[in-house]
């Protein structure tokens, strides 16, 4: 960066660049080292490019227990380390870990991207390989820990740090003591203030600062708690206004961790170490001072404390002190052991004699894992065990002997917080105790006694089965530990390091290298995260998102993306970004036309009569929508169409202007606060008209508005408002209102939205070398990429982005896979879907593929996702410089052909239409949805493509709705009637003449010898005619519903029985009031019924008394989805009474009756107003006078009960008149599948011949 910014500013050149070598002039007493392999291998001989001596060090033995350590004679920012291999030999290093430290103890491990410890090596013996760091480091010492080393030789090593001096000025407190500074007050041109320090400490809790602003206006405190940072910020002019905010993690560790605050007008920035977190300071928060816990004074030091600029360190030299302050920092030394594996373990010498006095053993440990042995022994003597253990994060001890039962205690609670506990055993007195963290703490006590045994296990046992004593029933400690102790007697763990002390495996000594995997926490979306010493889990539930660190959403991103799933309308969660940052919201999605409306309603969609309050001539009405503003403008941005009514109702009222031209009304919309507009609904933004304005019919045409002609009769002005840049209405000021005689009364309606401009934003490759090219896609850490594709091809790249060394591609690997790749740094990784059908079948298949620091995952369709988890300590930022191509790559091989659409990346959808008009090769749109999508059109309805969409043509269906799956339902009642006429062509010269007065014949294809009827009633009323079709010959098909009553037979008495012509089918309960459904196919002599209950036959015989009983009698009750042939009476007589030949007669109403389990959203809503208050005069507006929150929630409430009530209330009816039935006809009963569609036919059955007559579908 400096060398590019330099080129700007020829200034920049003067900054002092910080990588001077460090090493180079050290003398030999500065490096400290594990072993050497001789004298010539010793640590004064591993210089950069040195050959002196063997040509750098080597160890005596070639393990990972081996280290080269250089003390570089004060606290130094190092912000590079090179390595070489010992001089003209096969001994190299190919990896290692840095550590730096202040004192030569308490080592802390460097690591790239605060996950990565290994350092890449060498690759043989001279080359240097030099690795700048991400984020310099001060420290004195310097260690470096060899990992692996060329297999065929061993540990060698020279190396070199760079850097430069770093001077700082440092304050000791020891607990007690304290500074004050009195400072003079900013001035306040001052747009910010601010504080920074770095600290160190070993305690968990205490005080950094306390600052109080001039007349105490503002108290800021600073302190630490369990391992997290807080402010709290209060203002007297507002007691109860008190912020408390967590940062920071592990900071009792004793290392340097920064701190700095910005504070602001209104909000301030918090930063600890490289974590920084904007903070909203408001007005009324209040989470309480005692909240924090903070009843210790700091014990550690401070360094480099500056206040606006002002270095408080040197003025303390000064100023007013108390307490015992030092200048320096004094540090105390503890030394920590890291159990990194299930395989550590460490094992020390026990009580070689038993004391009269009892024995005891003690440690302080830290971990996050819930599990783990933290010491066994063998009882001496005594034939038992002990075991000391975490379990559930309690901590246990458990005692066996032989002969006896054992014996158990437990105490303490969430042990695994990361933070030091410490543990006493304790045998002594005739009493057992157990005791956690000493004063604050749990203890258990027992009378059971035992002595320590001769040799201590902690953390684990050897895996190599090399000691039989030593046996662990629970999982291996993971985690740090410190202060052993044996008999009161600290544990020497240096001595330990040295081999001079017992025996260990895979342990770090002298350091604790716990690591705080959710500080900063990679769960997104308000995921909450925990951990284990080697990975973290983030719990998603109730965020509205999923997968491994909560950052794919689990609802979609509009109505239209639920509708084409096969949803009905109805409340749905709306993530309008996906991934992104916006929220999800419930809102409604009407998708019962063929445009699916998204709908958000506000707190006063009712028509409303203006009541001016006492002292106001104005009045204003503010709205608040059911969405938060974030989704309110992504919403609209993102739909093809939005609109809302807006409506003024008005008497001696005017609306817009005076007659003097002054403005008396307004309303205020668009994003944001909005802005003022004077135009009202129906005319166009800037035209200060209303709708009668621009259609030039105004009651008065010297003005644009009805109201402005100030009538005394009732007038209206209304219309909707359609430019999306002015939406969504925010308030309306009405200025007119105050005259004697005046009243108005205004509505406006929920913003409504159709159209997504995402879900068919699609472009077509027809050429591999062809593809469309994006900005760079940066997706760090959590990077989610998800589209459609369709295509004849067998392979091809979807979508490919490079870096130096990273890269992300999608592709068609073949015809049944689909292959995601990426490389963040840990080398490529494949994750693969593998389909049982072909991909290339040029039909839609939807491909999701996520990244994030915990695991990779593709999903296909509906197929199960395939995952690869990360690695625990890898690279986890992608780092990409090139351009996203879509469709191809940069070599222009193996390109896509074919059609991507809806192509998101981390809830971003890229236009590829406007970027395909653009580009050679490549074409905007794809068309071809119903090969994919016919299916969603039911009940015979007919896709119908569309350019960028589809829709289902629902004429030759019963149903209606988007998908053809709305029944079409009429309630009858016994005066109700629908007759549907059809006519025949005229083929008899015989019957042309003797029925000249029948109209003439417009169709031709109505003499059939085939019919397919079917529909669905609910009704208690028997007899009931269900079906009758007839003729003028008399001719007729019939189906009767009817009930024996008296009669002798127990097989006929009390049934239902179906008639159909001459046939009689036993059915149970149809006059039960449920829906059941007929189907009847006739083919010649053949006749098939299906009916939801069991049928069977029982005779065949004439029931023409009964069908003129039944017919007399009327019929109440439901019919719904009636078919004949192809055409459906019942649904043309609701929906197109005006353009079908139907007649009606009385009564008939439609409604959901038909539907076996109505659904409240699948009809539109409908708003009925009740229980207004006021006169109503002619043209007057019928308008609700109360206003309150409840209203909207009790319109939802009305709402269910309306539907619920109208799905039991509602019945309907159809009988048909047909010709064409045979004398003999062959009766069976079938299942659905067997009874399919009947092709139309010119013959017929009857005696009669063909017959010209017209016929009469009956209801």
């Amino acid at each position: 960066k400096l060398s590019k910014q330099s080129k700007l500013n020829p200034t920049l050149m003067l900054i002092k660049v910080c990588h001077s070598p460090l090493v180079s002039s050290l003398l030999p007493s500065s490096f400290r080292i594990s072993s050497q392999l001789s004298g010539s291998h010793g640590p004064g001989f591993a210089k950069l490019n040195r050959r002196e001596g063997a040509g750098g060090w080597s160890p005596l033995s070639s393990d990972r227990y081996q280290w080269l350590e250089v003390d570089l004679g004060g606290r130094t920012q190092i912000t590079a380390v090179a390595t070489q291999g010992r001089y003209g030999s096969s001994d190299w290093v190919t990896a290692y870990l840095m550590m730096f430290s202040d004192t030569g103890h308490n080592w802390k491990q460097y690591r790239q991207e605060d996950s990565i410890g290994a350092f890449p090596g060498n690759s043989n013996a001279d080359s240097v390989v030099q690795h700048k760091l991400q984020h310099p480091v001060i420290a004195r010492y310097v260690r470096l820990i060899p990992l692996d080393w060329n297999p065929s030789g061993r540990i060698g090593l020279r190396l070199e740090t760079y850097g430069c001096p770093y001077n700082s000025d440092v304050l000791s407190f020891d607990g007690h003591s304290s500074l004050l500074y009195r400072l003079s007050p900013r001035p306040r041109q001052m747009a910010r203030e601010s504080i920074s320090l770095k600290f160190k400490t070993m305690r968990n809790s205490g005080i950094l600062l306390y600052a109080s602003g001039g007349n105490d206006q503002l108290r800021e405190l600073l302190g630490w708690r369990d391992h997290l940072f807080l402010i709290i910020i209060s203002k007297s002019l507002s007691p109860d206004s008190r912020h408390l905010v967590y940062l920071g993690s592990l900071l009792d560790d004793q290392h340097w961790h920064h701190v700095a605050v910005e504070h602001h007008s209104n909000h301030l920035n918090l930063t600890v170490d490289k974590t920084t977190m904007w903070v909203q300071i408001s007005v009324g928060a209040d989470q309480g001072l005692g909240s924090a816990g903070l009843n210790r004074n700091f014990h550690g030091c401070l360094e480099n404390l500056v206040y606006n600029g002002l270095n408080l360190v040197d003025l303390a030299k000064q100023e007013d002190q108390r307490g015992n302050v030092t200048f320096s920092c004094a540090e105390p030394f503890f030394v920590a052991l890291t159990f990194t594996s299930p395989q550590s373990f460490l094992w020390l010498p026990g009580v070689t004699e038993l004391s009269s006095m009892g024995t005891s053993v003690g440690l302080q440990f830290r971990t996050w894992n819930k599990e783990g042995l933290l010491l066994t022994f063998e009882l001496p003597n005594q034939g038992g065990t002990v075991w000391l253990y975490l379990s559930k994060a309690r901590l246990h001890l458990k005692i066996y002997k032989s002969g006896r039962a054992p014996l158990e205690l437990n105490t303490g609670s969430a042990l695994n917080d990361g933070q030091w506990h410490s543990v006493e055993l304790t045998s002594r007195r005739g009493r057992l105790t157990v005791a956690v963290d000493e004063d604050e703490g749990d203890t258990a006590h027992s009378s059971q006694l035992f002595a320590a045994g001769k040799e201590l296990f902690f953390g684990g046992c050897p895996t190599d089965g090399s000691n039989q004593e030593c046996m662990n029933p629970v999982k291996a400690f993971q985690g740090c530990m410190r202060l052993l102790t044996v008999d009161n007697q600290q544990v020497d763990l240096i001595m330990v390091q040295q081999r001079l002390l017992g025996n260990y495996s895979h342990l770090q000594i002298d350091m604790c290298g716990i690591i705080d995997r959710c500080s900063p926490s990679h769960c997104e979306h308000g995921g909450s995260c925990s951990q284990s010493w080697s990975t973290f889990h983030c719990n998603c539930s109730s965020t509205g998102y999923g997968g491994a660190t909560c950052h794919s959403s689990i609802y979609e991103q509009s109505c239209e993306a639920y509708k084409h799933k096969g949803n009905t309308s109805g409340y749905y969660y709306i993530d309008v970004d996906g991934s992104g940052p916006i929220r999800p919201q419930l809102i409604y999605c009407n998708m019962t036309e063929d445009k699916t409306w998204i709908v958000i309603r506000h707190n006063n969609s009712e028509l409303t009569r203006v009541q001016l309050l006492p002292g106001k001539n104005q009045h204003s009405a503010h709205f608040v929508y059911t969405a938060e503003e974030e989704q309110l403008t992504a919403i609209i941005s993102g739909s093809e169409h939005c609109e809302q009514e807006l409506t003024y109702h008005c008497r001696k009222s005017r609306l817009l202007y005076a007659a003097d031209g002054s403005p008396l009304s307004w309303w205020v919309g668009g994003p944001g606060v909005g802005q003022v507009q004077t135009y009202w609904g129906g005319a166009p933004p800037g035209s200060l008209q209303c709708a009668c304005g621009l259609q030039e019919n105004c009651v008065d045409p010297r003005h644009h508005c009805n109201c402005d002609a100030d009538r005394t009769e009732w007038s209206d002005d209304s219309g909707l408002l359609t430019h999306k840049d002015t939406l969504p209405v925010r308030s309306v000021v009405l200025g007119d209102v105050h005259r004697p005689g005046s009243e108005s009364a205004y509505r406006v309606g929920p913003l409504r939205c159709h159209g997504d401009k995402n879900v068919w934003n699609a472009a077509f490759f027809d050429k591999e070398t062809s593809y469309l090219h994006f900005p760079t896609f940066h997706g760090e850490l959590s990077a989610d990429i998800s589209f459609f594709f369709k295509t004849t091809s067998s392979s091809g790249v979807f979508l490919e982005n490079l870096g130096i060394k990273d890269f992300i591609r999608i592709e068609l690997s073949s015809s049944t896979e689909v292959l995601f790749s990426f490389d963040v740094g840990n080398g490529p990784l494949d994750v693969s879907v593998t389909a049982d059908f072909p991909l290339n079948d040029n039909r839609w298949h939807y491909i999701r593929a996520e990244r994030n620091v915990k695991e990779a995952s593709l999903r296909l369709d509906e197929l199960p996702a395939a995952t690869q988890e990360a690695p625990a300590d890898g690279h986890i930022h992608l780092q990409l410089n090139s351009q996203l191509f879509i469709g191809g790559t940069a070599s222009r091989q193996k390109g896509f052909r074919g059609c991507i659409r809806s192509l998101q990346l981390n809830g971003v959808t890229l236009d590829l239409e406007e970027r395909a008009k653009i580009t050679p090769g490549v074409q905007a749109g794809c068309p071809g949805h119903c090969s994919s999508y016919g299916s969603l059109c039911q009940n015979q309805g007919r896709c119908v493509e569309r350019s960028n969409s589809f829709s289902c043509d629902c004429g030759s269906s019963a149903y209606t709705g988007a998908f053809c799956d709305r029944e079409v339902s009429a309630s009858f009642k016994s005066g109700t009637s629908v007759s549907y006429i059809f006519k025949e062509q005229v083929f008899s010269e015989l019957n042309r003449s003797s029925s000249s007065a029948l109209p003439s014949s417009i169709y031709s294809d109505m003499t059939l010898r085939a019919e397919n009827v079917s529909l669905s009633f609910r009704t208690s009323q028997s007899p009931a005619l269900l079906l009758y079709i007839g003729s003028y010959h008399q001719e007729y098909l019939a189906l009767l519903l009817n009930r024996h009553g008296e009669c002798s037979d127990p097989l006929i008495c009390n049934k239902d029985f179906l008639f159909f012509n001459y046939f009689v089918f036993k059915v149970r309960n149809l006059t039960n009031g449920q829906l059941h459904t007929v189907t009847i196919s006739r083919l010649a002599h053949a006749v098939s019924v299906q009916v939801t209950d069991s049928t069977s036959v029982l005779n065949s015989r004439d029931f023409d008394p009964e069908l003129a009983r039944a017919a007399s009698l009327g019929f109440t009750g439901c019919l719904s989805a009636v078919v004949f042939n192809s055409v459906s009476p019942l649904k043309a007589a609701l929906l197109h009474p005006d353009t079908s030949p139907v007649t009606v007669t009385g009564p008939l109403v439609q409604s959901i009756c038909g539907s076996p389990s109505p659904n409240p959203h699948a009809v539109e809503t409908t708003h009925h107003l009740s229980g207004h208050s006021g006169s109503v005069g002619t043209g007057q507006p019928l308008v609700n006078n109360i206003r309150s929150d409840s209203a909207l929630i009790g319109g939802v409430i009305a709402l269910v009960i309306f539907v619920t009530v109208s799905a039991l209330a509602i019945m309907a009816r159809i009988l048909y008149r047909r010709k064409g039935t045979c004398q003999n006809q062959e009766v069976k009963t079938v299942k659905p599948a067997d009874s399919p569609e009947l092709p139309f036919s010119s013959q017929t059955c009857s005696h009669n011949g063909p017959s010209e007559n017209q016929k009469e579908f009956y209801i």
